[in-house]
């Protein structure tokens, strides 16, 4: 298992945490899975920002991204060098530290 720290947001994560996810799961699935609400408002087929993240530690050995992540990297709040969309970031063997911006774009929430 590889180990993605997240550090604490106010309303998403207050205390941050150190989640386990599977090689191949995506980050927004991994989060969605330890109960990490991160917005993810297309269901995770790389069309919206929602899932943005900036990736603290472990950047350098991602996948590069799409060209259409890029693109819509383009128009996500606050975007960072270390911008991706959590979506399309597959978990490999390394670790991870991530920081969940502080705001999206997203007009209307999916959560309750």
């Amino acid at each position: 298992m590889t180990i993605i720290k997240v550090y604490p947001h106010p309303e998403i994560c207050p205390d941050g945490a150190e989640i386990d996810a599977k090689p191949g799961d995506t980050v927004c699935e991994a989060l969605l899975d330890n109960q990490i609400s991160i917005e993810h408002a297309c269901e995770l087929s790389c069309a919206c920002t929602t899932c943005h993240v900036l990736v603290r530690k472990g950047f350098q050995n991602l996948d590069e991204a799409s060209e259409a992540e890029e693109d819509m990297l383009d128009k996500a709040w606050g975007l960072e060098a270390q911008s991706r969309l959590s979506c399309q970031i597959v978990v490999g063997d390394e670790d991870l530290e991530i920081e969940l911006p502080k705001y999206t774009i997203n007009m209307v929430s999916e959560q309750n």
